[in-house]
Parts: C-alpha cells; sequence; structure tokens
C-alpha cells in the first residue's frame, strides 16, 4: 500500500468519525511515515521540521481572529444587523422572501470571487463578513452548508479561471511546470484549458443552491459577543464607532496588500482600533485574547496540516504513487485522463494545497500525456484540474477552513460534516467528470 494513500485514507477516515482533525493529521502522519519507511524517529523528525512552515499561516488566523473581535466591539455587527433586517422587514415577512436569501448569498458569492482576483486578500475577509451576518442568516434559516459550499466556490474557481490575482500566480505555475516538463505551454492558453473544469464547479454551486441545501434549517438564535460567548443584545453603537471600524478594515486591507502579509494587516487595523480608542484599552487585551481563542482550532490545523505535507514528501511515495498510476494505465487515454485526476484529488487532500501539487504531478504526468496522445491543451487540463481537485473537500485545505471560520462563531457549524463534506461531494464529483471530458475533447 503507498504510504500516501494509506494517509490520507487514515486521515479522512478518522476525521469523519469525528475524531479531532488535528488529532486525525498527526495520527495519518504518523502511519503514514511508517509505511513509508521513515522510521518512528525519522517520522518524528520529519513532522517537527514541517510544522514550521504552519507557523506563519497559523498566526495569520489568529492576529484575523482577535482583529474580528475588535472590530465587532465597535457596534459594526449590529449596525449590519439593523440596516438589513430594516432592508428585509420582520423574521415572519422575511421567511415568507427568497430575494433577501438571494441577495445575502450572492454578496457572499462576490466578495468570495473579489478576494482571489480583483483584491487578493484570500480568507481574510471570511472571520469580517461572516459572524455578523449569523444572526440574519439564522433569521431567514439559510442553510450554512449552503454558504460554505458557495464560499468554497468563490474560493477556487476564480483562481482557476481567471489569470489574475491568486489566478495568475495558480497559471504561472502551470504554465511554468508544464513547460519545465517538457511541452511547451504560453500562460494564455491556461484559462481556455481550465474553462470546462471550472465549469464543474458552476455545475456542483447550482446543484447545492437549486437542490440539496435549499430547504430551509433551522439554528439556534444567538451570537457570538465580544466576550466569545452567546447572548441576546450586543453592544450600542456610534458613528464614530463605525467609521473608525470602516478606516481600520480599509487599513487592514491595504497593509496586507502592500506587505502580502495577513499578520501585518491584521496589525495595522488593530493599531487604529487603538489609536482611535475605539477600543478601550482595559479591555482590549480580553478581546484580542478571544479573537485569537476562536481562530485556534484553525492555525493548529494548518500547522498539523504542514508537518504532515512534510512527512509524506519524505516518504518519496508522492512520487511513487504518481508512477504506479502511469504504469497501470497501458495505454489506455481515458484510463490514463482520470487516474491522472485521482490522484491529484489524492495529493492535494493530503497537502491541502492545490498550488503545492501542481509542481509535485506535472514532472510524470506532461510525459505521460505526451506518450498518450494528448493536445497541449488537454494536458494542461489534466495538470490544472488534477491540481485544483481537493482543495474543495480537504480537511487542511484554506477554502474549508476559512469558511468554518466565519461559519462556526457561535459553535453551530461542524468543520467536517458542515464544510468539508459537502464541498468534497458538490465540487470534486463533478469537476472529475468535467475536467475528464476536457482532456478526452479539447
Amino acid at each position: 500500500m503507498n504510504a500516501v494513500v494509506f494517509a490520507v485514507i487514515v486521515m479522512l477516515i478518522l476525521s469523519l468519525l469525528r475524531v479531532n482533525v488535528v488529532f486525525s493529521l498527526i495520527t495519518g502522519a504518523l502511519v503514514g511515515g511508517l509505511i513509508g519507511g521513515l522510521g518512528m524517529d525519522g517520522t518524528i523528525a520529519a513532522f517537527s521540521e514541517g510544522v514550521g512552515g504552519g507557523a506563519n499561516v497559523a498566526l495569520s488566523y489568529a492576529m484575523l481572529g482577535g482583529f474580528a473581535v475588535a472590530v465587532s466591539s465597535t457596534g459594526l455587527p449590529e449596525a449590519l444587523v439593523a440596516f438589513v433586517l430594516k432592508f428585509i422587514g420582520n423574521k415572519e415577512e422575511a421567511r415568507s422572501k427568497k430575494l433577501p436569501k438571494a441577495l445575502i448569498l450572492f454578496v457572499i458569492l462576490i466578495m468570495a470571487c473579489f478576494s482571489q482576483n480583483v483584491i487578493p486578500v484570500h480568507i481574510a475577509f471570511i472571520p469580517l463578513l461572516i459572524p455578523p451576518l449569523l444572526k440574519i442568516m439564522n433569521e431567514l434559516r439559510i442553510d450554512r452548508r449552503l454558504t460554505a459550499s458557495v464560499l468554497t466556490f468563490g474560493l477556487v474557481t476564480p483562481y482557476m479561471l481567471l489569470p489574475v490575482g491568486f489566478g495568475q500566480i495558480f497559471h504561472e505555475i502551470i504554465a511554468t511546470n508544464v513547460t519545465d516538463s517538457g511541452l511547451e505551454v504560453a500562460i494564455d492558453q491556461v484559462p481556455g484549458a481550465m474553462l470546462l473544469p471550472a465549469a464543474g464547479m458552476l455545475v456542483g454551486l447550482l446543484i447545492a443552491v437549486f437542490f440539496t441545501y435549499r430547504k430551509p434549517r433551522e439554528y439556534a438564535e444567538s451570537k457570538l459577543s465580544t466576550s466569545g460567548e452567546s447572548e441576546v443584545s450586543g453592544p450600542l453603537y456610534t458613528n464614530f464607532g463605525l467609521i473608525t471600524a470602516g478606516i481600520s478594515i480599509v487599513a487592514a486591507l491595504a497593509a496586507q496588500l502592500l506587505t502580502d502579509s495577513m499578520v501585518f494587516g491584521a496589525l495595522a487595523g488593530i493599531v487604529i482600533l487603538y489609536v482611535f480608542r475605539a477600543v478601550r484599552w482595559s479591555e482590549a487585551d480580553q478581546l484580542l485574547t478571544n479573537g485569537m481563542r476562536m481562530m485556534a482550532f484553525i492555525g493548529f490545523v494548518m500547522i498539523a496540516a504542514s508537518g504532515f505535507a512534510s512527512v509524506m514528501g519524505a516518504t518519496g511515495d508522492v512520487e511513487t504513487l504518481v508512477q504506479n498510476s502511469a504504469a497501470a494505465i497501458g495505454g489506455n487515454k481515458a484510463l490514463g485522463a482520470l487516474l491522472m485526476l485521482v490522484v491529484g484529488l489524492l495529493v492535494t487532500m493530503g497537502i491541502g494545497s492545490s498550488f503545492s501539487t501542481v509542481p509535485i504531478i506535472a514532472t510524470i504526468f506532461v510525459p505521460l500525456a505526451l506518450e498518450l496522445g494528448f493536445s497541449p491543451l488537454a494536458t494542461i487540463a489534466l495538470v490544472g484540474t488534477a491540481g485544483a481537485l481537493g482543495d474543495a473537500g480537504s480537511p487542511a485545505s484554506d477554502s474549508t477552513l476559512g469558511p468554518t471560520s466565519g461559519l462556526n462563531a457561535d459553535g453551530q457549524h461542524d468543520h467536517i460534516w458542515d464544510t468539508v463534506v459537502p464541498t468534497f461531494l458538490h465540487y470534486n464529483i463533478p469537476v472529475i467528470i468535467f475536467g475528464w471530458i476536457a482532456a478526452m475533447t479539447l
């Protein structure tokens, strides 16, 4: 049994059994390392070396959590809730209207898409935008699994298709690695090759919106307060507090774009709130601590995922998995396309990053695709789709951890069963189908 396959299966089974994701990742890494021949000492050494790679992401999440709770103390969430409730009317009227539900989901979708291309802040907007909307979403009985699907679509599809922002980075990685592996391609060929796989994401979203999660779902009428506990009424807000909150958010986004760091972006926003005294000095420490505590789980998942990926790389079985799959194809073009996509899914779900998967698989996939007679566009589609598969549906991916960080602010959204499983089923299955079609027709 390939160590990577076994480790990913162990990690996924434990996660589905509601075992803590961090524990599942560590256990999967240990099992994979032992099967891969690293031994106990080698596995621990590889894992320990890898966890450092997730430290920056974990600190980013902690700072964003602190900033989000600090902003909420200004009364901005309450102002947002009051504005939207005024627009949609009372609870009984809201429940009978489909427009407010569609409007909220559309705004969330646009923000998620913009976060990848127009204003490339990635998931930094989620802890600021989603928690204040939870009360309204509860009033409208919007299924949070649907919201998670909308967010993940917006976090993944734009970089797959559009060569702007994070999409430009992803397309450059594909074009560079395909060219370096023996097939010269241009970056402007990538959008056309990824059009059908991106259409698979759209099909998954439409199924989630109009079929799977269209029915109302009840949630307790509570919200996360600045102290981290559920309460009925929130802090009062003033015009000064709202203006300061707006300035701090703009400052945070600007600083993140300038420094390319979510840590310093959140720091800039917090400093603005301090300087203008929108946050009381006596409360500041407690607010930031509560915010960091809210995001601590995701930070630990990212640290454990980095260690998991390090162990998988140290076993050498990622390359072996790709090579064995190539050997099993035996000249069958249709089977070859399917196996390449499945291997990409397994690798990305283990590593948690589509951007890191492409360089690993391109060195084997490109020569194999040429041998099987795939066109340049079909080869790009295979490599790009295999890399993107698993970003949605991975327990350790930003595209699932980000939505959970906002939707679980009041403790009513499970990471595995409410984010990971829905996004896996709605996106990976149609993307495999559409990616296969692209490979066979382009």
